[in-house]
């Protein structure tokens, strides 16, 4: 049995505290931020910048301009309509720093849910295809998956706390001028999001629970009627779980921009927690060794579990070209601009994450005794979660506070809330039962996987 030490306890709660601190502070921060004040921040800007670089406000008065001096108007824009445009921008501008710390929670919310989420697919599956090596880690994988349900419903309850800071739909204002928004309303409103949310995370908690209990079960009994039910359920929750991970990422993260979308991005978020939760299996399991549990799992299993980091990032790759370069090919606006936008203010990290999500993993992960080398597996595996989280950081912030991003203290506070909270169950899960599931038909086999 696995004891929770104190020590690693403590420096979860620890984060939790750091976290919560942290972000109140931003948060507070934020929403003292007024129109003045950013009236003031965008003036400095542009004394920074020299006078180079036009705000928006500058740009839609040159626009203005042009279009004035081809016609009878003044060539000049009246001071009124300057000020106008200078106050919308600064409105603008302090909407985008109000949604930073709703953006940020949400963010680091749903990456450490989709850990969760990858790793319970990822044990359906080892159900589903009745692998022989993976059975000296069910108990670990079952550990990462116990904190599913209350992560999925702390993404759910921030997304209707923060409401319109998250998703425009939600704004009765905004739709009642936007047509594009009002025809898809029949599934973009909050009843409906709410009734897919439950229904989703019911379905996959319903799955959780009872592959858990088969699995216990399974070690007091003397025959193999629990691990054939699992077997069963594993292969029914699979085609749930392709379905409602699809319809998941339609509402949780490209709403957040419901003038777009596209028909690969249900696969592409798929790939991403897919080889985060597979490097979160590895890396607790490396934390485990290192403890002195886990005797009976060797560098073969890690070589497997380092195999799929690699095969799935890969895979995260080929998905995510695809729909770059689709989408960038054909050049519809309605679609491009998704890209566009990224690309012009968000340039570091959009590159940053393909280098994190694809590169390093190629190079370092390729070579065959690499994958066996438990602090190699972990540097890749810490490198992977940074550009995972990178990627969801860049399909939620662009559409909620604009070119005003920043890795600071809100997204950092965030991320130590809930990696805090993610240890703290996840540990405690593990403390709850013997870490070798004995009784699974396959265990032998997977003691003895070597190759």
């Amino acid at each position: 049995m696995y004891t929770f030490s104190n020590k690693l306890k403590l420096g979860a709660i620890v984060l939790v505290i750091l976290g919560i601190v942290g972000w109140g502070y931003s948060y507070m921060n934020a929403h003292n931020t007024t129109v003045e004040d950013v009236k003031v921040m965008l003036a400095e800007e542009a004394a920074d910048h020299g006078g180079g670089h036009a705000s928006d406000a500058d740009t839609h008065e040159v626009v203005a301009d042009d279009h004035s001096s081809e016609g009878d108007h003044s060539s000049e824009a009246s001071p009124v309509d300057t000020e106008h445009h200078d106050d919308e921008h600064a409105e603008h501008v302090m909407h985008q720093i109000h949604n930073r710390p709703y953006s940020a929670l949400y963010v680091a919310a749903f990456f450490f849910m989709m850990i969760a989420l990858g790793a319970l697919a990822f044990y359906a599956v080892q159900f589903a295809s009745q692998a022989g090596w993976s059975p000296v880690l069910f108990r670990v994988m079952e550990a990462i998956t116990y904190y599913l349900l209350p992560g999925a419903l702390i993404v759910l309850g921030i997304a209707l706390w923060a409401g319109d800071h998250l998703f425009i739909w939600m704004d009765p204002e905004v739709v009642a001028h936007d047509e594009l928004i009002q025809g898809k309303s029949g599934f973009l409103n909050k009843t409906a999001f709410i009734i897919r949310a439950l229904f989703f995370i019911g379905g996959w908690s319903l799955y959780r629970y009872f592959a858990r209990k088969f699995s216990l079960a399974q070690d007091n009994s003397d025959d193999n009627k629990n691990f054939k039910k699992s077997f069963r359920i594993a292969a029914g929750f699979l085609v749930f779980y392709i379905y409602t991970e699809s319809m998941m990422s339609w509402d949780w993260i490209m709403s957040v921009d419901p003038h777009w979308f596209s028909t690969l991005f249900g696969w592409y978020v798929f790939a991403s927690m897919f080889v985060s939760g597979i490097t979160a299996i590895a890396m607790v399991t490396i934390y485990l060794k290192s403890r002195g549990y886990l005797d009976f799992v060797n560098d073969s299993h890690l070589h497997d579990l380092a195999k799929f980091m690699f095969g799935i990032s890969i895979f995260w790759t080929y998905l995510w070209f695809s729909q770059f370069m689709l989408i960038w090919y054909a050049d519809i606006p309605e679609e491009v601009t998704y890209f566009a936008t990224r690309i012009e203010h968000y340039k570091l990290p959009f590159f940053g994450m393909l280098v994190m999500n694809f590169i390093f993993p190629f190079l370092v992960l390729m070579n065959s005794d690499y994958k066996r080398i438990p602090w190699f597996i972990v540097t890749a595996g810490i490198v992977i979660l940074l550009g995972h989280y990178i990627d969801v950081f860049n399909m939620i912030m662009p559409a909620t506070v604009g070119d005003r991003w920043f890795i600071g203290l809100p997204e950092i506070s965030a991320v130590l809330l809930f990696l805090g909270l993610f240890i703290l169950i996840v540990f405690y899960a593990l403390s709850k039962a013997p870490l070798k599931a004995e009784r699974n038909p396959f265990i032998k086999e997977s003691e003895y996987f070597h190759y």
